[in-house]
């Protein structure tokens, strides 16, 4: 049976993951803060899924959930939590983030969520991944941090950590594929969740969906992309 790690598992696409993967017979360890209703029923119905408390800014606690998984292969370690902190942009779109009204201190937290713990995970949890049978570390990314792609400007937090984070994924890549390691970002597409709001155009099930089939279908020769949800190559 293959194991993934899933972060921000209670809501949204994390959640989607979690059902989607324990339907196909994957051993399931779902990581969040706080327990959602539907994440604790998944837990209580199925013997593979299986919750953690994370909070992925607490590096001391990746360690100690490292520790306590020490013995387990996980083939694919998804970082899915993400934030766009304190901002909506399902109230305010492009303009929740403008030049001349930045909140510092939330974009240093964006930036914690969003770059700094996707890579302190991979470090914390590499010798699962190592022990794994297909060796997979996945940070899901948005397109809105891809420089050709920004012709609106704003969004200067969360483009900016998303952008950050396709390039710590980048050297990732090439730093541990002599081990055998697939790391990668892959944007989910606009979503409709509680961050994409309820006008994104892709439903949630078929952004996971067309995630796990990125995931699935990874090779060697995809070291260093950002991939959509729909299999295309998205340009930095």
């Amino acid at each position: 049976m293959d194991t993934i790690l899933i972060t921000g598992a209670n809501r949204g696409l994390g959640l989607e993951f979690v059902r989607q993967y324990a339907a196909d017979d994957w051993r399931v360890l779902a990581c969040c803060r706080q327990v959602s209703a539907e994440l604790d029923a998944l837990e209580k119905s199925l013997s593979t899924v299986a919750v953690y408390p994370l909070d992925v800014v607490d590096h001391d606690m990746i360690d100690r959930l490292s520790r306590g998984l020490a013995e387990d292969a996980i083939d694919v370690l998804l970082n899915n939590a993400g934030t766009m902190g304190s901002s909506s942009f399902a109230e305010h779109g492009i303009d929740a983030q403008r030049f001349g009204e930045l909140d510092y201190d939330d974009w240093a937290q964006i930036m914690r969520v969003n770059v700094f713990a996707p890579v302190r995970m991979a470090e914390a949890f590499l010798p699962q991944v190592l022990a794994g049978t297909q060796k997979k570390i996945v940070t899901l990314t948005s397109m809105v941090g891809s420089m050709n792609l920004n012709t609106q400007g704003g969004l200067y937090a969360y483009r900016s950590s998303k952008a950050a984070v396709n390039s710590v994924m980048r050297s990732m890549a090439i730093d541990l594929a002599d081990r055998g390691v697939l790391a990668i970002a892959i944007h989910p597409g606009w979503a409709r969740t509680a961050m994409g709001g309820d006008s994104a155009p892709v439903d949630p099930v078929d952004a996971v969906r067309g995630v796990r089939r990125v995931i699935s279908n990874l090779t060697p020769d995809d070291l260093g992309k950002v991939i959509g949800y729909d299999g295309e190559e998205l340009p930095y």
